[in-house]
């Protein structure tokens, strides 16, 4: 019974370190893959109870686990679309062959990297055929709240590399200085004495329009500047285009601590004067504009002092039309849109996917994994939020195996290979000494 637990403690060893070789291999063969996570063996020992003082061997067995958890290093690319999750969490992707069947149902795996690009239908895809999954932004770039315990509201990431785009003007701010000087004449020239500033914006379909202010000045009366002035607004998109789309009369303060600020804004036509954030509607045919012209008592805006007519501070958004140039995934996962205009668009976003045990997940082809009972229920994170890292781009994560310590590994288990070989041809030449006992 000894000697034969003994032979069956040998074929164990053999075994188990056979299955430690494999792990081994896989893991020397996989240290240039991208995004690889090490394969490791465990041995445990197997108990038999003796009797009488007897002695039986057990024996080993062993199992095998991969460390998902490990991270290997980061290295820099030059696509703005190779991906590496710094920190917890893991990339939702999906396989080339759901987005093509076109049914609405795309299976989520796992990942830590990739290297995406898009594909002749513009789908962000991994040269292994795993396509990028997010949520996708409304038009105006915002993210629409989606549930985070399912996957249901992922899309593959698709983008129109022919997409034109364009933003139309919603806010504008003047800073600019009026004559004070003008509003000491008796008597107001039409043809000389106005002041005139035209502003361009951008439309709904980015074309280019103007804003026409002019800033007519009240003639003093008694010998006493007014101090006073009507500023009248007209619109190049409104038909006919000397309509007057606001009118607003200004008046400024010729104290000793507030002298050339706003003391008040009454309005005539127009949007309604903001004194809290010293703003004014106005209303242009594509849809309303914010004008800062400045807060009451405030020198930021527009002033009226004794110099000359200056637009200082002149500035807006929007823009024309433009082509879409590149795209860009920020650390918190969210993929921009960026034009040959300057401007940039939120397109998607890339949530990180978080569970309990990661190396409780099923481990699939081309360093994807899959959830399972084992890894526990998942979460979908905004990156850097939680206990997530963040999304790297420009950058691949390398494989997490140690050459050098697997290679020491392997002098290892071939030594413990050669060892339980030894124990069973020991085992063996004592069997065969028992048999000549007989004779």
């Amino acid at each position: 019974m000894t000697i034969s637990s003994s032979l069956n403690a040998g074929v164990m060893g053999l075994n188990a370190n056979a299955t430690k070789l494999a792990t081994i291999s896989d893991n020397i063969a996989n240290s240039s893959t991208y995004g690889y996570k090490r394969a490791d063996a465990d041995f445990h020992s197997m108990v038999i109870s003796g009797t009488g003082g007897s002695y039986s061997a057990g024996g080993v067995r062993v199992t095998t686990r991969r460390l998902i958890d490990e991270a290997g290093p980061l290295i820099t690319t030059s696509n703005s679309t190779d991906l590496a999750v710094r920190g917890r969490g893991m990339l939702p992707v999906t396989t080339e062959t759901a987005v093509k069947v076109d049914n609405g149902e795309f299976p989520m795996m796992l990942s830590t990297t990739g290297s995406y690009r898009t594909d002749e239908e513009g789908y962000l895809k991994s040269e292994t055929g795993l396509v990028l999954l997010g949520w996708p932004a409304d038009p105006d770039g915002t993210i629409p709240t989606y549930p985070r315990d399912t996957h249901d509201g992922l899309e593959p990431i698709k983008i129109n590399v022919n997409q034109f785009g364009g933003e139309p003007t919603t806010e504008m701010s003047l800073g600019l200085n009026l004559p004070a000087t003008s509003t000491e004449l008796a008597s107001i020239d039409p043809t000389e004495d106005y002041e005139v500033l035209n502003i361009e914006y951008f439309d709904n379909l980015g074309t280019s329009e103007s804003l026409n202010f002019e800033f007519r000045p009240t003639a003093a009366s008694g010998g006493l500047a007014s101090n006073e002035w009507s500023m009248v607004i007209t619109d190049s998109a409104t038909i006919p285009s000397s309509t007057v789309i606001g009118e607003y009369v200004m008046t400024f303060n010729d104290t000793r601590t507030a002298g050339g600020t706003l003391a008040s804004v009454t309005t005539v036509t127009g949007g309604t004067y903001d004194a809290t954030n010293g703003t004014i509607e106005i209303p242009v045919a594509g849809g309303p504009i914010e004008v800062t012209i400045g807060q009451l008592n405030d020198a930021d805006g527009i002033t009226q002092l004794a110099d000359n007519f200056a637009p200082v501070n002149i500035s807006k958004d929007g823009s024309a039309v433009g082509n879409m140039i590149q795209v860009e995934v920020d650390a918190n996962g969210y993929v921009h849109a960026l034009y040959d205009i300057g401007i940039t668009r939120q397109i998607y976003q890339i949530p990180l996917v978080d569970m309990p045990n990661p190396n409780g997940l099923v481990s699939l082809d081309n360093q994807t994994y899959q959830i399972s009972n084992e890894s526990g229920s998942y979460f979908l994170w905004d990156a850097g939020d939680g206990p997530t890292g963040d999304i790297v781009s420009y950058a691949r994560e390398e494989s997490a195996t140690d050459v050098a310590n697997e290679l020491t590994d392997l002098i290892q288990t071939q030594r413990a290979y050669t060892s339980n070989a030894k124990v069973i041809q020991t085992v063996d030449e004592m069997l065969q000494e028992t048999t000549n006992i007989k004779r």
